[in-house]
């Protein structure tokens, strides 16, 4: 049996440590659709790497604010169920609604570089993310309390535990609505298409506007910052809402092992899935974004319902 502590070391590893082999995986499969060889699955961990030994170039208007923006991300996988399906030593510091204000507080913090940097694209890129998260965040604070509603907690450990228990709680319909809001939102906030902002064209950028000023080592920290966002927003579309199985009980070394594993195929399933959604759809005007997300917001708003009508 491992130590709880290690468990919770571990589990924050396992983010740092594969969300670049998830993004490998993504614009791997994104290729190989279109016919294309694509990059390596280790293509990140090399420009990461290369990242990492270049010298920084810092805008001379930036203040504090410009070197505090690559955190938080470490700080949810604490509080989510990565590879145990139990709570670790102080995975109750935060509920649900926590870990989402961590994950968003970020996102604010990028925003605000951009800001900082004092350039025409940052600001251009921080008011475009500005208007998708007045859109997106009603969506995510609606899933996690439609989520609480069902499980009566706001606790992802019980909820996990209780989709695990009660088949009829999983095929509920305030489930199925859950998911379906839960996955809208997941492309847009991994920059997924119809919404896919990691471009240098200017009428799209967002993303890569923000961090337009950033060189070097700061700019491999932020690459790698959103790569964990999306292993950790995967972790909990997976492990909390989509399929909460084949989770480490007891803490055993083969157990962790066989939990990593498990996680990397749930990955694959819906990494498989975006890639198809992508696929078959283009990328909508700026203008229209609020198109998929009211749709998300819709299910959101019927899984609540539901939960008080069944």
């Amino acid at each position: 049996m491992l130590n709880d502590i290690v468990l919770q070391v571990l589990q924050v590893l396992a983010v740092l440590l594969l969300a670049p082999l998830l993004q490998g995986f993504i614009l791997k499969a994104e290729e190989r659709v279109q016919r294309s060889t694509g990059p390596s699955l280790f293509q990140p961990y090399r420009d990461l790497w290369k990242l990492f030994h270049k010298q920084p170039i810092v805008p001379e208007s930036a203040s504090w604010i410009y070197f505090a923006a690559p955190t938080a991300m470490l700080i949810v996988p604490i509080l989510i169920p990565v590879l145990t399906d139990r709570p670790l030593p102080i995975s109750d510091m935060a509920d649900m609604l926590g870990g989402g204000m961590v994950l968003t507080l970020g996102s604010f913090a990028i925003m605000l570089a951009g800001l900082d940097s004092g350039n025409v694209y940052g600001g251009i890129g921080s008011s475009r993310s500005a208007m998708l998260g007045i859109l997106a965040e009603p969506i995510l604070i609606l899933v996690l309390v439609g989520i609480s509603l069902l499980a009566k907690a706001m606790l992802p450990f019980v909820v996990n535990h209780t989709l695990l228990d009660k088949p009829s709680v999983y095929w509920s319909p305030t489930h199925i609505f859950l998911v379906l809001a839960f996955f809208s939102l997941l492309l847009v906030e991994t920059d997924r298409l119809p919404i896919h902002s990691s471009t240098h064209i200017e009428i799209y950028m967002i993303d890569e506007a923000r961090i337009l000023e950033y060189s070097g080592p700061l700019f491999a920290i932020l690459k790698w910052a959103s790569m964990m966002k999306q292993f950790i927003l995967y972790t909990i579309f997976c492990n909390v809402f989509l399929l909460p199985w084949a989770m480490a009980q007891r803490g055993t070394a083969l157990g962790e092992v066989g939990s990593v594993l498990s996680l990397l195929l749930k990955f694959l399933v819906v990494a498989i899935s975006i890639v198809v959604v992508e696929t078959i759809q283009s990328r909508l005007r700026f203008y229209r974004y609020q198109e998929p997300l009211a749709a998300g917001f819709l299910f959101a708003v019927l899984a609540i319902v539901s939960s008080q009508l069944i």
